[in-house]
């Protein structure tokens, strides 16, 4: 059912043209989940139907292998501002759509709160995270039961200390991953810790601060969380390591072919939890 990387199933740069009514479209006059009438979403321009559950890489280019995997007949449903989107039929042959998020909470938050709009039920962030537990190598996977909020985006939506996924959703990837690690991740604002030379001295990477309390770090998940939690959505969050750091704080990054074998596991642990 999936198609190779190569395949000229969808473009990402050749948006189709809107259907004449598309699921996306009715949504988007209900309002997020409320039945009362709603703006149209500003930053993503569906150009097809959206699904109820949904998968949220980062990564645009990630969306677009995600698509050709794990989609039969994938369409681009976004195009607007490069945050590719997909929706085709899943393995199990029902709706699913693949949206990127772009980078950080802010980014995330735009685009989940029009997906909600637009009538998203279920979700799980598929994304790449940094390693703070040692026994975490490159490529390995791990699912998130919390966020702890330590970026700026959940705290503006009223998270506290920590934000927690799904339960039920949760479960559900145990069930498709069952080697991934599971626990706390942090989600921060910060890719790049400041060189040791321009940190105050005396300072730890911000890294540090998490090294005994998550197993990873990302961008994304709290604010996920905290909107999922907000709007009655279930949301849970599936990662793939792409970095280590050595006691310093400096990074070892995987090679892309390692990474994309595990985000091709990802993926189809993801939709599969989706699937029920």
């Amino acid at each position: 059912m999936g198609r190779s990387l190569k395949s000229p199933a969808v473009s990402p740069d050749r948006p189709e043209k809107p259907p004449a009514a598309s699921a996306g479209a009715h949504a988007a006059s209900r309002g997020a989940g409320d039945g009362g009438p709603g703006p149209a979403p500003i930053h993503l321009r569906p150009t097809a139907p959206l699904a109820e559950r949904v998968l949220l890489p980062g990564d645009p280019g990630r969306a677009l292998a995600l698509a050709q995997t794990l989609l039969s007949e994938p369409r681009m449903f976004n195009h607007h501002r490069g945050l590719w989107g997909y929706t085709g039929a899943a393995r199990d042959g029902l709706p699913l759509t693949i949206q990127a998020t772009g980078m950080g909470g802010p980014s995330a938050a735009i685009v989940f709160s029009e997906l909600i709009a637009l009538g998203a039920r279920s979700a799980i962030r598929v994304g790449t995270c940094g390693a703070l537990a040692a026994a975490l190598g490159l490529g390995d996977l791990v699912i998130a039961h919390h966020a702890i909020c330590a970026d700026g985006t959940s705290r503006a939506l009223g998270a506290g200390e920590r934000a927690g996924a799904d339960a039920a959703l949760t479960e559900a990837l145990r069930r498709c991953a069952p080697g991934a690690r599971e626990g706390t991740v942090a989600s921060v604002d910060l890719f790049y810790e400041p060189a040791a030379a321009n940190r105050p001295r005396g300072a730890e990477p911000r890294t540090a601060d998490f090294a005994s309390s998550a197993l990873a770090v990302e961008m994304e998940a709290a604010t996920l969380f905290t909107l999922g939690t907000i709007a009655g959505v279930s949301v849970a969050c599936i990662l793939a390591v792409s970095d280590t750091f050595s006691p310093d704080g400096a990074r070892r990054r995987i090679e892309d072919g390692a990474l994309l074998a595990a985000v091709e596991r990802m993926g189809a642990a993801a939709a599969g939890a989706l699937g029920g």
